[in-house]
């Protein structure tokens, strides 16, 4: 038991979903608006219309595919993680208020500001569920948090934690838990899936292609699997270069090889979501049945696994326990410095 007197306020930050079919439309507008994703010269003169555009062209086969899953069920499992660490603080001895703030549709970052206002908090973490940083993710939930949080009070930020021993073993664990439906475990081609971002992020200096590499290295050690693996990225938007080899490419790959069964790792994911349950076990199963690949599994997003919730809890344990600084949120760019846990200064 920790025995923290004060009233600490945890939020966990996510994309977000839709939580209505009419609502894609207006969810990809957001998105596309985000400074953080649409970036080119004089942007901020054009960056609504061609948010407008994309939006409306994609709004149809987007919408089609959270149809497939049954709607979006990242905010659901985003409170239910949000509900099991406020729990296992509690438990710790900790006073916590743990709040979800989407980055993209409700509960906005604005509404996780007004629940920790109404909670009288004496502290901030800040969650971001991004395990790898990246400016397009963790950046941008904490530039949308640094315009929209007014307080002075002590905050602190887990920036990322790929490396953070329990979070490996519960990926670690969901794979175990794929292989063994597998007849032969050891035989089978784990495939890791990342999502993608475009090459020039990469080339700007943003750490999210090593912290995904490093995140794989560190899961098969752990694991102590003899399998072979390849890393993929999938989520592809528009013309522009983007990280490879894609997803598809890869499955092209492993049927090319003869293999007949394949387990996909959504490694950069923590909970389920369109990407997961629509993009990879609905549409990549289609397109490897096709392919002649006869048996595909894909590992359950970590959602509220007790060791994820372990994992979270420790890093918010360890953010309290940091001498917290009250100055503003300042926008972060470049994160080459190791992962931590640590005071948000402003630049």
């Amino acid at each position: 038991m920790v025995g923290i007197s004060r009233r600490v306020g945890v939020v966990l930050f996510q994309l977000g979903g839709p939580d209505s079919l009419a609502a894609v439309e207006p969810f990809l507008y957001n998105l596309f608006c985000d400074p953080d994703i649409i970036d080119f010269p004089f942007s901020r003169l054009g960056r609504r219309a061609l948010a407008r555009l994309i939006s409306k062209t994609r709004a149809k086969k987007a919408a089609q595919h959270y149809a497939a899953i049954g709607g979006s069920p990242i905010r659901r499992f985003t409170e239910q993680q949000a509900c099991a660490l406020e729990a296992r603080l509690m438990r710790d001895g900790v006073d916590a208020r743990c709040v979800v703030a989407m980055r993209y549709w409700h509960p906005f970052t604005a509404e996780a500001v007004a629940q920790l206002q109404d909670a009288e908090v004496d502290e901030v973490v800040l969650l971001p569920l991004y395990p790898q940083y990246s400016s397009t993710t963790t950046g941008s939930s904490l530039n949308e948090w640094r315009r929209q949080w007014p307080g002075a009070v002590p905050t602190s930020c887990v920036e990322s934690f790929y490396r953070n021993p329990q979070y490996i073993a519960s990926v670690v664990e969901r794979i175990d838990e794929t292989l063994a439906r597998f007849p032969d475990p050891p035989a089978v081609p784990l495939v890791f899936s990342a999502h993608g971002v475009p090459v020039s992020v990469i080339e700007k200096g943003d750490p999210y292609q090593r912290h995904i590499e490093e995140t794989v290295s560190l899961v098969m050690e752990q694991g102590g699997w003899s399998n072979d693996h390849r890393l993929c990225y999938q989520s592809k938007v528009g013309a522009s270069r983007w990280l490879e080899p894609s997803l598809r490419q890869t499955l092209r790959q492993v049927a090319s090889e003869k293999r007949r069964e394949v387990c996909i790792v959504p490694i950069s994911f923590v909970s389920d979501h369109v990407e997961t349950l629509g993009e990879i076990d609905h549409h990549a199963r289609q397109e490897a049945q096709l392919l002649g690949i006869e048996r595909f599994e894909m590992t359950r997003g970590l959602n509220d696994s007790p060791k994820f919730i372990q994992a979270l809890a420790a890093l918010v344990l360890a953010a309290i326990m940091l001498p917290a600084n009250n100055e503003p949120v300042a926008e972060i760019q470049d994160q080459e410095r190791e992962p931590a846990v640590h005071s948000m200064v402003a630049d």
